[in-house]
């Protein structure tokens, strides 16, 4: 996710906490220096006063790109009027939260956020077809037969193709942060995926975490 906070203080006490919980993040203390990394973001926390451009012309750029249409955005901010609230969440914002703010509820919002986002029902990247409606995953046309567990991991990753997701991030957005196990499981899970959908799949990043192939013959 990306960061984007001119207050370095602020900033590296956000990209912690998110670091923390197990989210990869990109830090940007301007608008020019974060518009590149904004392709690669699954979530926006963006500061409302930035050096080059106010936080709400960055917004509606945002949501002027089609890459950047429906990504969630969090304001974080010191403008804590009702009316400050109001023109950023009608310019875009998903939420809002004021400073100063409290780092748990940071977090729980930055989650809330990210559970909203719905799969798209069939996701196709090369021979791979992902079907959230059927419940259905084929390789080459030949369907798999995998676990309802393992089909939400390759489901979410499928949506995400050549997107890097650390074991705890993932733990998190399959297995949900009430589940109670180690960052060993998600390793079993994608040994089990490699055995039924081949090696070259799921790419391991080293010191990082997984991601789905994408535009590479599995």
């Amino acid at each position: 996710m990306l960061v984007l906070e001119d207050d370095a203080a602020v900033r590296e006490l956000v990209g912690f906490h998110l670091r923390r919980a197990g989210f990869q993040v990109i830090e940007a203390d301007s608008a020019t220096s974060a518009w590149p990394s904004v392709g690669n973001a699954d979530l926006v926390v963006l500061d409302w006063m930035l050096p080059d451009e106010p936080g709400l012309v960055f917004l509606r750029r945002l949501r002027d790109q089609n890459s950047g249409a429906e990504v969630p955005v969090l304001m974080l901010t010191a403008r804590a009027t009702e009316m400050d609230r109001i023109e950023g969440l009608e310019s875009g914002a998903d939420d809002y939260l004021v400073k100063p703010f409290s780092v748990a509820e940071l977090v729980a919002r930055v989650r809330a956020l990210l559970r909203r986002i719905q799969p798209a029902d069939r996701v196709q990247i090369g021979p791979l077809l992902v079907d959230s409606r059927q419940g259905r995953v084929s390789l080459g046309g030949i369907p798999k037969e995998l676990t309802r567990r393992e089909f939400e991991l390759i489901r979410f990753l499928a949506v995400h193709p050549g997107r890097v997701f650390s074991r705890s991030e993932l733990l998190d957005r399959v297995w949900g942060e009430d589940f109670i196990g180690t960052e060993r499981t998600v390793d079993q899970h994608v040994a089990q995926l490699r055995s039924q959908l081949g090696s070259g799949l799921i790419e391991t990043v080293r010191g990082r975490g997984y991601r789905l192939v994408d535009g590479e013959p599995f």
